[in-house]
């Protein structure tokens, strides 16, 4: 079969193929059933995240042995089964998550680890829901069970997680403020209609505090109830001067390279929970979180209560320019590897 395998650790941008760290192998072996409740899935599609990135260039906390297939969550159908296999059928379109192996044609997993993607449903935009939306459906529903009427800022809105965490905050009747950077950007998340505020960063003319200051004061509100961050750096500090007394600090990871400080202080004062949220060790420690998160974002996906926003699309030769794309900040929502896909690259932006 055709699988991305890190051979050794680097850029995945490079379109060198010499020294990229990423090769397509064509001779990889078809994973076999090694247990009877295995399933063996026909890959569809896998969804390219910010960890896959940090993983082949060494620098995620998980560091497998190489060589490996990196990836994550993904779509498919199921291709095989084990004897003791009850709950899906060859055929059934499906999709889970891994902690590697997704970038290939086909990946093995438990039964139990699957789930059924609901009719109607599409099959490339299920790949990019595990992960994007599981971790800000338990960010947000779980950790800090954010409720209707509460004020929710969302920063690096655009992104995968990003646009997760809008959809969810207003299915659970929140007041979302999003904050993005580039005319484009906030083009496409006033488009959506799902923000009641977006925030431009690259603007000159007010500063992202003011804004939602002039947003609130508006809407007859005090301040910001949850704070999603996956961007840390100088915005996050920006955005901790509009929390509320027993606001919610949800750190999701990064993105600007650099990790906020966090004011004990005023944490202590204004009665804020920060909550770290390294959503792949829930697998470990609470499975059921996971499972049942995924189960109700499918439940809501079948409902169009969310929707996935796919911004590109590549083939599994075109990996590098999937994470160039990452890297350079071009994407509003999810950058897609699509399997069995005759057809060259596609922006949908």
């Amino acid at each position: 079969m055709e699988a991305l395998v890190v051979r050794k650790l680097g850029d995945p941008t490079t379109r060198d193929r010499e020294s990229s760290p990423i090769v397509l192998s064509k001779e990889e072996a078809i994973p076999a059933l090694e247990s009877p409740t295995a399933v063996r899935v026909r890959v569809k599609a896998s969804s390219l995240n910010y960890a896959n990135y940090l993983q082949i260039q060494g620098k995620y906390q998980e560091k497998p042995p190489l060589p490996f297939i990196p990836g994550s969550d993904y779509s498919g159908v199921v291709d095989a089964v084990g004897p003791k296999v009850s709950q899906f059928k060859v055929g059934d379109p499906v999709c889970s998550f891994a902690a590697l192996g997704s970038y290939a044609q086909f990946i093995v997993t438990e039964e139990s680890q699957l789930f059924r993607v609901p009719d109607g449903c599409d099959l490339v935009g299920a790949g990019a829901l595990p992960v994007a939306f599981g971790t800000s459906h338990v960010a947000l529903v779980h950790r800090a069970q954010l409720s209707s009427g509460q004020v929710l800022l969302v920063l690096g809105a655009a992104g995968g997680v990003g646009l997760a965490a809008l959809q969810i905050g207003k299915v659970c009747g929140a007041i979302v403020i999003a904050v993005a950077r580039g005319t484009e950007k906030v083009r496409f998340l006033k488009s959506l209609g799902v923000a009641d505020h977006v925030v431009d960063l690259s603007s000159q003319s007010v500063t992202v505090t003011q804004s939602v200051k002039d947003f609130l004061k508006s809407r007859n509100l005090k301040g910001v109830d949850v704070l999603y961050d996956p961007v840390g750096g100088k915005l996050a500090k920006e955005a901790m001067r509009l929390l509320n007394w027993g606001a919610h600090i949800l750190v999701i990871g990064f993105a600007s390279g650099e990790v906020p400080v966090i004011p004990a202080n005023i944490a202590l004062v204004k009665n804020w929970t920060v909550h770290g949220l390294y959503w792949g060790s829930y697998k470990i420690h609470r499975p059921h979180v996971l499972e049942d998160s995924v189960r109700e974002l499918l439940s809501w996906m079948a409902r169009g209560l969310i929707t996935i926003h796919i911004s590109h699309t590549y083939n599994l030769s075109e990996a590098n320019l999937a994470f160039s794309a990452i890297e350079d900040r071009k994407v509003v929502g999810k950058v897609m590897l699509v399997l069995d896909d005759k057809s060259n690259v596609k922006s949908k932006l």
